[in-house]
């Protein structure tokens, strides 16, 4: 191995060491994660071995349940810190992939993963689309080396960790049918192509061994996630390309799109390539049309976020060639600039996602409980950081669904020593039952804190997203 290939080496280990210290920070920094799925997530994951049914449901995604039921048994830090070290490996795998495609500079390719907005957004959260990204590129990866079949059984697991796996994995069947390497003619490629649904056929049987019924996962599926409806709104066909700064990165998107031209013109890194695109699409139609509850987020994106980061080195390594972008001028300012504005965007994107500052406030109440400890029959939330805090088993609480009148119904016959760990804001928006209301209902008010959260980094004077947060808890009590 020459001296550049060694240094080149040196530096995607010196950019995977920058990864994991910036990443282990997040989950001291922030202790939840910006959305509510995360905390139900590791919920699930917590509380899986005392009630099998949790591996295997729709919702809780079976892989994800089962990898983080482990660190989850240590605690939510430990769970959060378990995405760090899968964030870093599919670092690791996609570098690898770079060299499988000949790229140069294929140490940049950590940077241009790891600081995508979304990416980073998640890399110490409990969320499902680090994991999908992990089997996406170890997937690939297989494929490119040539272990076709082990690249499609690894590529079938996907729809164990999110819906997409379904989707991507009728694009790998496709690749599969033009692959002269998965047989000499279509039926042989039809049967390796078969291996994708090795996954489906693996969650069918265990949701069945577990439950006793067959067609579990269809009784099982959520009853918000039909085809149309479009439960979160619909959106315009530019719903994703005005996001794509959040996606890619602001700074690293010119790169990007030069990327995307030149690998669709010059016909290279094409599975990567069309797996982004092949998504892109998928999701635009689905937000267009509100199918599946679509509800535009950013954060799909990361499951395909290695081909993100590969199209970015393209191009990259494309504009490197030009005259202008060779001048040390350009070297020695433009590119520490570059990667600099998009480490700081990215921990300001972190920093501007309101909700996980709420955790401030729980950790909070949840002190204040522990030296006013009382008997708890019954426990509610209206956050999933709540029942964290608490260690409290999710199947404990009925889940407060349907019309308000069922839910002040719940609440209202909940026996004595019932504990109501409620807020402000999310409580009014997932369920539209305020403090006032559950006041009216008998329970007395413990303890109430108000306060005006602030991010790390956003200004007191930015009252747009990400500005300060108002924001009040409460502990109810019924005696």
């Amino acid at each position: 191995m020459n001296q550049t290939s060694e240094s080149r080496k040196l530096f995607a280990y010196i950019w995977l060491a920058i990864c994991a210290v910036v990443s282990v920070a997040l989950v001291f920094l922030f202790h939840d994660s910006h959305q509510q799925d995360g905390g139900y997530h590791f919920l699930f994951a917590r509380w899986g071995w005392n009630h099998p049914a949790f591996f295997v449901m729709v919702w809780a995604r079976p892989l994800f349940t089962f990898l983080y039921s482990f660190p989850a048994q240590l605690g939510y830090e430990s769970a959060r810190l378990f995405t760090v070290f899968i964030c870093l490996l599919t670092a690791w795998h996609t570098w690898k992939t770079a060299k499988l495609f000949n790229l140069e500079k294929t140490e940049l390719v950590i940077p241009f993963l790891f600081f995508q907005p979304s990416f980073f957004l998640l890399s110490a959260e409990t969320m499902t689309e680090p994991l999908f990204a992990l089997l996406f590129v170890i997937a690939l990866r297989l494929h490119l080396n040539g272990y076709i079949k082990t690249g499609a059984f690894v590529a079938s697991l996907m729809l164990l960790a999110r819906p997409e796996g379904f989707f991507l994995g009728i694009l790998w069947g496709v690749w599969l049918l033009f692959d002269e390497r998965a047989g000499t003619n279509f039926i042989k490629r039809g049967l390796s192509a078969t291996l994708l649904a090795t996954g489906g056929l693996v969650w069918i049987f265990s949701s069945w061994m577990v439950t006793g019924d067959v067609l579990f996962i269809k009784h099982n599926w959520p009853s918000d996630w039909g085809a149309t409806g479009g439960l979160y709104g619909t959106g315009t066909i530019f719903a994703y390309v005005i996001r794509l700064p959040e996606i890619v990165g602001l700074f690293f998107l010119p790169f990007f799109v030069v990327g995307i031209y030149k690998a669709i013109k010059e016909r290279k890194i094409t599975t990567a390539v069309s797996a982004f695109l092949f998504l892109f699409l998928l999701h635009t139609i689905f937000r267009m049309f509100g199918f599946f509850s679509s509800a535009g987020y950013p954060r799909y994106f990361v499951c395909v976020s290695p081909s993100v980061a590969l199209v970015t080195l393209y191009g990259w390594n494309t504009l490197s060639q030009n005259d202008f972008f060779k001048r040390e001028f350009f070297k020695r300012t433009v590119v520490p600039a570059v990667f600099f504005l998009s480490i700081f965007t990215a921990f300001l994107y972190i920093d501007a996602a309101e909700w996980n500052r709420d955790a401030r406030l729980v950790r909070d109440a949840h002190h204040w409980f522990k030296q006013n400890e009382r008997p708890v029959t019954h426990f509610y939330w209206s956050q999933a950081y709540m029942g964290i805090v608490f260690d409290k088993d999710n199947s404990d609480q009925p889940f407060l669904s349907g019309e308000k009148e069922r839910k002040i119904e719940i609440l209202r016959q909940a026996p004595r020593g019932t504990l109501i760990f409620w807020d402000m804001r999310s409580a009014i928006k997932l369920h539209n039952i305020t403090a006032d209301e559950i006041n009216a209902l008998g329970y007395k008010k413990l303890f109430s804190k108000s306060e005006k959260l602030k991010g790390y980094l956003m200004p007191d004077w930015w009252n747009w997203y990400g500005g300060p947060r108002q924001q009040e808890m409460f502990l109810f009590y019924k005696e």
